[in-house]
């Protein structure tokens, strides 16, 4: 009779880990798999815009972009501190971790194209958040998961010429543009609402979509 000796799991790589702790951190308790795995490619995709290697340069390199890794997060404490067979045998963990491998291989993104989110201090601080002193919209009723109003700031760029006509100079107002919001919904899932920038501010701005 063969004895087949069971393999031991392979070891959780470091890059994995790290981005599944970060996407597990920002989650909400509910451990819903859709805002993990959103979570989890909004970082990596920040990580790769800002041009960092690895997600490791990236926290540190950004400390203010997800405050979890140096806010004393007890989901993100909790993560780190946890062996690999602890982590796979906790439901949201391992989800993490299959978050995060999705991530890295650019698999399917949840998030649809995000580059940023919000969770409940969107409703709690919301008139002075700075998103919606900014402007917010959603797309879909669906991801105001909060029940917010939207916000709207009008911003006109004039270009102003003068011209000196019988010795008096006038002054032409010509406007190149308006927009009245930043933030437009991508998805929300769990206690995340997802965002990017707005065309039109992109547009005319030149702002740079990960900022």
């Amino acid at each position: 009779m063969t004895t087949v000796t069971a393999k031991a799991p392979k070891a959780i790589a470091a890059e994995t880990r790290l981005l599944a702790a970060m996407a597990y951190g920002e989650a909400s308790t509910a451990d819903d798999a859709d805002e993990i795995y959103a979570l989890a490619s909004v970082l990596k995709r920040q990580r790769d815009a800002r041009g960092y290697a690895t997600m490791a340069a990236f926290a540190a390199g950004e400390p203010s972009f997800s405050f979890v890794v140096g806010d004393g997060n007890k989901r993100y404490q909790k993560f780190k501190k946890a062996s690999d067979a602890d982590v796979r045998a906790d439901a949201g963990m391992n989800t993490a971790i299959a978050a995060a491998e999705n991530a890295l291989a650019n698999g399917p993104d949840k998030s649809n194209g995000a580059w940023f989110w919000d969770g409940a201090d969107i409703k709690s601080n919301y008139k002075k958040h700075f998103k919606v002193r900014q402007g917010i919209r959603f797309t879909e009723v669906a991801h105001n998961i909060y029940d917010i109003n939207e916000s709207s700031k009008l911003v006109i760029k004039y270009k102003i010429t003068k011209k000196k006509v019988n010795g008096k100079v006038l002054e032409h107002k010509e406007e190149l543009y308006r927009y009245d919001h930043v933030y437009e919904s991508t998805a929300a899932y769990g206690g995340t609402i997802f965002w990017q920038q707005a065309p039109d501010y992109l547009k005319f701005t030149r702002a740079k979509e990960y900022k």
